[in-house]
């Protein structure tokens, strides 16, 4: 099975660099644009499915690239849901030092949880799609943190409208590239 995992494309809060998290924030015109550059990466190869977390940045991307591919848009996966900053979240980072600067946010979802329900997120679509070679589209840090647990390896911010790819051997993930550029050493975990 291969996956691409795909950020959303930019929104006003992405911008304006403010935290997003689970916040419902709409796509802005440069990110519809991002999802538009995406098709044109994605169509040098075959997909069957295209599937996304329920947040209206994601599905609002998905759709953008299932139309510019002919595929059906899927069904949209609550687990693939942005990692949760609690109160921080609208916050820009000079609140944030100001209010916490521990980066401790009340009501802030650990990094373990979100990995946790994001390789959960694989594992259904895998059981819903099989073989089916899929597109994903979520959230930077539920990729970048998920791409990390899966490869061991340290990653930077994911930006909007990268593509990353994942494969499933043997019930083992391989990472295969992060942010569009092909890993030296895709290690297997």
């Amino acid at each position: 099975m291969t996956l691409a995992l795909i950020r959303h494309g930019e929104t006003d809060w992405n911008r304006d660099l403010r935290l997003q998290g689970m916040a419902d924030i709409p796509l802005n015109d440069t990110g519809r644009g991002q999802a538009r550059d995406a098709v044109g990466l994605l169509a040098a190869e075959e997909w069957d499915v295209i599937v996304s977390s329920p947040l209206s940045r994601a599905r609002e991307t998905a759709q953008i690239i299932a139309g510019g591919l002919g595929l059906e848009l899927g069904p949209s996966y609550d687990l693939l849901v942005e990692r949760g900053y609690g109160d921080a979240e609208g916050a820009t980072a000079e609140v944030i030092a100001e209010r916490w600067p521990d980066n401790q946010y009340p009501g802030l979802e650990s990094l373990e949880t979100m990995v946790d329900r994001a390789t959960r997120a694989l594992l259904q679509i895998a059981n819903d799609f099989g073989d089916a070679r899929t597109i994903i589209v979520c959230h930077g840090t539920l990729i970048r943190y998920t791409l990390q647990h899966l490869s061991g390896q340290s990653f930077e911010q994911i930006r909007n409208g990268a593509i990353s790819t994942i494969v499933r051997d043997d019930n083992e993930w391989r990472v295969l590239s992060v942010n569009g550029e092909v890993l030296e050493e895709s290690s297997i975990r």
